[in-house]
């Protein structure tokens, strides 16, 4: 349990420093730094699962519905609660192996980690597509 309070707060404070970078103000910092949290402990709780895509898809799902609804209560962009929130999620040291792999010619982890890197990031895309679309969708009903 401590771990994964500790990866939380982790997960948070990275949040809030791209918070800054990217210029978002007050207190939109600390609910797209939430956002990343709420989306990186999914994450963590979801280990037990047969696939680490599917932990990256439910994770993408849970912090774009919390991006959904934050936008509409603060009256913001969800872009500006999703981009910050995804953070936590973005496949890094795959794209830096994948780099590695291919300086160092090693074609076959190469190729492994690449695709796998590259799976990941379409994860993140449908999750985000598709609670995108069902919002859309959900308001072009209700009118």
């Amino acid at each position: 349990m401590s771990s994964l309070l500790t990866s939380g707060l982790i997960a948070f404070v990275s949040c809030l420093g791209f918070s800054l970078a990217f210029n978002v103000h007050g207190m939109d910092m600390m609910y797209a730094s939430v956002g990343g949290v709420i989306g990186w402990l999914v994450f963590l709780l979801g280990e037990n699962l047969p696939s680490d895509l599917l932990q990256y898809f439910l994770a993408t799902i849970a912090l774009s519905i919390y991006a959904e609804v934050m936008a509409r209560i603060r009256k913001a962009p969800v872009t500006v609660f999703q981009i910050i929130a995804m953070l936590p999620l973005v496949p890094g040291s795959g794209i830096y192996h994948t780099m590695e792999y291919a300086i160092a010619g090693n074609t076959n982890l190469f190729l492994e980690t690449g695709l796998h890197t590259l799976a990941i990031a379409g994860a993140l895309s449908i999750g985000i597509i598709l609670v995108s679309s069902l919002v859309r969708l959900s308001r072009e009903y209700h009118r």
